[in-house]
């Protein structure tokens, strides 16, 4: 099997089972992965990292020294040592407290959600572009064929003439 079969099968249809099990496997894993805060102190500064300084532009809470912004916290912290509430009921009310749009991170519901699907949905259409741009050009370079020694021939002249000019 020399070098352009090996490419060509490849480029076949074993080779795209392949990439959808890595692009699936890829995906589960990170589904799975479970990255979400171990202990209180953690699950406080990961709450704090998602509520805006309510008197800060572009400050968390957490990053904040601000004395509304040290109020939040000590309401997070309650909040977290009483152990009653999740994380999103924690933010719901002190975004509620504290007259909303505190979120620096947009929910995964209602109109925000976009901010998560608009990029996920540029990727597969990009991806779907490229795969149809890229099986264009395969088909167009299959319909001129294998090159020939002619063509070999007058690439090494071309090659030559450049190289005797420089």
């Amino acid at each position: 099997m020399n070098r352009s079969e090996l490419n060509r099968r490849a480029k076949g249809w074993p080779g795209w089972i392949v990439l959808v099990f890595v692009v699936v496997g890829l995906v589960a894993f990170g589904a799975t992965r479970d990255t979400g805060p171990r202990t209180p102190d953690e699950r406080i500064e990961s709450i704090s990292k998602r509520l805006a300084c309510p008197v800060c532009q572009g400050e968390s809470v957490y990053e904040s020294r601000n004395t509304a912004s040290n109020q939040i916290r000590v309401a997070v912290r309650q909040a977290v040592n009483e152990g009653i509430r999740s994380d999103e009921q924690i933010i719901q009310d002190i975004t509620v407290n504290y007259e909303g749009e505190e979120l620096l991170v947009p929910t995964a519901d209602g109109i925000e959600a976009l901010a998560w699907a608009l990029p996920a949905t540029a990727f597969v259409v990009g991806v779907a572009g490229l795969t149809v741009a890229f099986r264009r050009w395969q088909l167009a370079a299959r319909r001129l064929g294998a090159a020939t020694d002619d063509d070999y021939e007058l690439v090494a002249a071309a090659l030559d003439e450049h190289a005797d000019e420089s």
